[in-house]
């Protein structure tokens, strides 16, 4: 079931979002006067995900040459994690990072890096899985791997001198198979991972950005929690939801935001996707290739460039330009329309 929703426009009672048409205001003083707002039934609207094509025989092992030159490892099974549970999600709220959960400028680029086609940066941290043996990591050295950061803290990149092929690949697969343990380690305990000392630091340094921005972070953790509460239970009334994070930051800066804002309980590392090098549109094309057409998707952002991909996809958009766009959205959680 596909709903789409427009954006929202400011009256004088409260906060409105169009829906399909339909106009749907939460009140700043008595939420529960809202009436609920009707889904369109599956099939309303056709996206079209064709087969991708199967490697050929032998071809699993050796790296390919992409379209902008750079050797790519191919692939042996599908780069995206695909459980059983996910064919059972029903709703799948899909959210812009900067500007919408968090007020604070990309800290990092990597200008370099893509400027001399060293980049080694990911869209999902599972995309160069299949060339991970399985090596014991107890003992590996990855100081003299071969890569290093396109800025301090930024994406990897392919140091001077080195070049691609299947050794390179399998170091690379290392790399993040180490970045998805440390992720799983400390996504509810960043304190653990960057000690104590600078823990306390940065969370005097992260208060006074909340205080700065009104508790913009707080507001979007109320809505991001409400979903992430929306889990598989017996006799639970609610779909199945799940957060899931687009963002134009590269996957390992992108990974250090959400620990260090605190938002590790609820994006799993799995759900994570950097648009930097295919863009965002191509990323809502992955997720609803893993999630299947039956669930619905919305979009909640702040830019263009997600508003247009959802649209394209026949996604509803919710837009955040303020605090007030949090608040309504929170209250559509929690009176169940969306």
């Amino acid at each position: 079931m596909i709903l789409v929703l427009g954006l929202p426009s400011r009256v004088r009672q409260g906060w409105c979002h169009t829906l399909d048409g339909a106009r749907v205001t939460v009140p700043r003083s008595r939420a529960s006067d809202l009436s609920p707002v009707p889904f369109h039934a599956p099939g309303d609207y056709n996206t079209h995900n064709g087969p991708s094509t199967p490697a050929k025989e032998g071809d699993t092992d050796r790296p390919h040459r992409a379209p902008d030159g750079k050797l790519r490892g191919r692939s042996k099974r599908s780069s995206d994690p695909s459980p059983a549970g996910d064919n059972e999600i029903e709703r799948v709220f899909v959210w812009d990072l900067d500007e919408t959960i968090i007020i604070f400028h990309s800290l990092l680029t990597g200008t370099f890096a893509s400027r001399y086609g060293k980049d080694c940066d990911q869209i999902h941290v599972d995309d160069v899985s299949a060339d991970d043996n399985g090596q014991d990591l107890s003992t590996y050295n990855f100081s003299t791997d071969g890569f290093h950061g396109s800025a301090p803290g930024a994406g990897l990149c392919l140091g001077t001198g080195v070049h691609g092929g299947v050794d390179w690949m399998r170091k690379l697969a290392f790399r993040y198979r180490r970045v998805k343990e440390m992720y799983n380690t400390y996504r509810n305990n960043v304190g653990g991972l960057i000690g104590a000392p600078k823990r306390e630091t940065w969370l005097q340094l992260r208060a006074e950005l909340e205080a700065l921005t009104d508790l913009w972070l707080t507001h979007s953790l109320k809505a991001l929690n409400l979903i992430n509460s929306r889990q598989v239970q017996p006799h639970f009334p609610l779909p199945n939801c799940v957060n899931v994070l687009v963002t134009t930051t590269q996957l390992i800066p992108a990974l250090a935001k959400v620990l260090l804002y605190g938002l590790g309980s609820v994006f799993p590392i799995e759900n994570i996707y950097s648009a930097t090098k295919t863009g965002k549109e191509s990323c809502f094309e992955r997720i609803m290739q893993r999630f299947g057409r039956k669930a619905v998707y919305i979009v909640i952002g702040d830019g263009v460039e997600e508003e247009q991909g959802a649209k394209k996809h026949n996604m509803p958009f919710w837009r955040i330009s303020c605090h007030a766009d949090l608040e309504a959205l929170r209250h559509a959680l929690e009176l169940e329309y969306l």
